[in-house]
């Protein structure tokens, strides 16, 4: 079995990482199950790994063209504490005391990761994939036809694999709402994937849309340097951060004037720029429609767990549940391919994969969410390990993680200016303790 990884960021190293281990398992011995992965190819786009994680100071569009895909800003701090930011089977270093690292700590992670289990090896850098379509040639039987360019020679190549896991990440593609008035208001506007330093918005009156975790961050950042700052945002949860004095929280944007934004509650203000901290829509343009998967209000759909596609099951999207613990969720998501991959376990039916979908979309209406909510864990993650856990025989995660992963979701929300002073310790694996 041929396969591909598309992308070399946190999910795509899981992906590798595990994929070798399959690859030279089957080298050295017979292994359980109808096929053996016999070789394992990446193609990244950037020039080193590391994905969303990689700092650049351009926005737009690099120098082969292509959207910029990293979302960094220049001071940014994890919102996760490093306990709960590792992989299984590759942890953070104990002997750094502080639990919320920055953006370069963390690719420094990635990177001593990469090197521990010697998987840069496979890894094509500068390739784009470009399309990815089912192989329909009678004399090839790979099931997947790949386009990939490779961008520094200009040089656009076809191979064929037999099963593909995209770990594409899901922060690069903005999602701006529509909002009346939006085409009259002569102020700035940009979205969080292009913001980078505070620098631009000295003296102004910016509104930042959105009081999620980037929306908080930013707001709490930008006002260092603005005149005001007005925390737009709908959350039914109190947020119960005291901010600086010349941060106010207002509700959603009504509609913008040439020089004004109106609210829902009637207020108005004047406003230099607007920052749009709305979140991102998933994109995998690469994909053909024959594929069998799609978007429909940033749902991807059909999946079985959220990761296998339901109509050709060879084709997995790693990473698309937000709020969990990433790095160790996309390790259980490959180890849960790869079991059914090479036939360790049976795939149920088509019409059970559909069924088990719909019911998960109907309880999360249930619960006042919408389509676009439905890869939304937070405190669900815990039951979403369990399920892949269970369901393909593997070694669940710790339900510490999720505890954790909650307790500093809490803190963030009371006190966003000094909650990255915590320090935690986690002791085994139900327990942690604050230091």
């Amino acid at each position: 079995m041929r396969v591909l990884v598309i992308g070399a960021g946190s999910a795509g190293l899981a992906a590798l990482r595990h994929c070798v281990k399959d690859l030279k398992k089957s080298a050295e011995s017979a292994t359980i199950g109808t096929r053996k992965i016999s070789e394992v190819v990446c193609y990244e786009r950037c020039d080193k790994i590391g994905g969303t994680w990689v700092y650049t100071e351009k926005i737009g569009v690099d120098k082969y063209g292509l959207p910029i895909h990293s979302s960094m800003y220049d001071s940014l701090r994890t919102n996760l504490p490093k306990e709960v930011m590792g992989y299984p089977d590759f942890q953070y270093d104990v002997k750094t005391t502080k639990s919320y690292l920055t953006r370069t700590e963390i690719l420094d992670f990635l990177e001593r990761y990469c090197d521990h289990f010697d998987i840069r090896q496979y890894i094509q850098f500068v390739h784009n994939v470009e399309l990815i379509e089912p192989s329909l040639e009678e004399e090839n039987q790979k099931q997947w036809k790949v386009t990939v360019r490779n961008l520094k020679e200009g040089l656009t190549k076809v191979e064929y694999f037999d099963a593909i896991m995209v770990c594409n990440g899901h922060y690069f593609q903005p999602y701006v709402p529509t909002i009346e008035g939006n085409e009259k208001f002569k102020g700035k506007k940009l979205h969080s994937h292009d913001y980078r330093v505070p620098d631009a918005f000295e003296n102004k009156t910016v509104v930042v849309v959105g009081a999620g975790p980037s929306g908080m961050d930013l707001a709490l950042e930008i006002s260092k340097k603005a005149r005001n700052v007005i925390l737009s945002h709908h959350n039914k949860d109190p947020i119960r951060t005291i901010f600086p004095e010349n941060v106010i929280q207002l509700p959603d944007i009504k509609k913008m004037l040439e020089n004004e934004v109106e609210f829902v509650d009637n207020t108005r203000r004047e406003v230099d720029v607007i920052l749009y901290c709305t979140g991102y829509k998933y994109n995998f343009s690469f994909l053909s429609r024959q594929c069998g998967v799609r978007v429909e209000d940033n749902m991807v759909t059909p999946l079985w767990k959220h990761l296998l596609s339901v109509e050709n099951p060879t084709l997995a999207l790693i990473g698309l549940p937000f709020y969990v613990c990433a790095f160790s969720m996309f390790d259980l998501q490959v180890r849960f391919v790869v079991e059914y991959w090479t036939g360790k376990k049976t795939l149920p039916s088509r019409e059970q994969m559909v069924a088990e979908e719909t019911q998960e979309l109907e309880k999360k209406k249930l619960q006042g969410l919408k389509k676009r909510h439905f890869h939304m864990m937070g405190p669900e993650q815990g039951r979403y390990y369990d399920d892949l856990a269970i369901t393909a025989g593997l070694i669940p995660l710790p339900p510490v993680l999720t505890k954790l992963h909650n307790e500093s979701s809490l803190r963030f929300l009371e006190d966003l200016v000094h909650y990255r002073e915590d320090r935690y310790q986690i002791l085994d694996d139900f327990n942690f303790v604050q230091l």
